[in-house]
């Protein structure tokens, strides 16, 4: 729920601070349409998307997760994409270098 980029918690919720933002590729279009998730469980993207930060509900956690996932399992690069308005290949280039990637064979 909100009004433009303003999000207010429709109940009490807890909300983390994670350094990642537009200057690691998560385009500021996303905003709060954008997911981010932890073993299977996905939590939102509320307010703004800024340089360094964004802020995420993770109400349904229950517990502070170790690490929150931009790209994986619960949501791939074309999910990311929808969000932002663009294209799969727009995300993947725009990355940066703070992320930490594993590779599958």
């Amino acid at each position: 729920m909100g009004y433009g980029n303003t999000w207010i918690a429709p109940a009490p919720a807890q909300v983390a601070t994670i350094s990642a933002g537009y200057a690691d590729g998560l385009l500021r279009a996303m905003g709060s349409k954008a997911r981010l998730s932890y073993a299977g469980k996905s939590c939102p993207v509320v307010g703004r998307v800024s340089m360094d930060l964004i802020t995420v509900d993770i109400s349904s956690f229950g517990e502070e997760p170790p690490y929150l996932s931009v790209l994986g399992a619960a949501q791939g690069v074309d999910m990311i994409a929808d969000a932002a308005g663009t294209i799969g290949y727009e995300i993947l280039t725009s990355l940066g270098s703070r992320y930490s990637r594993t590779y599958l064979e």
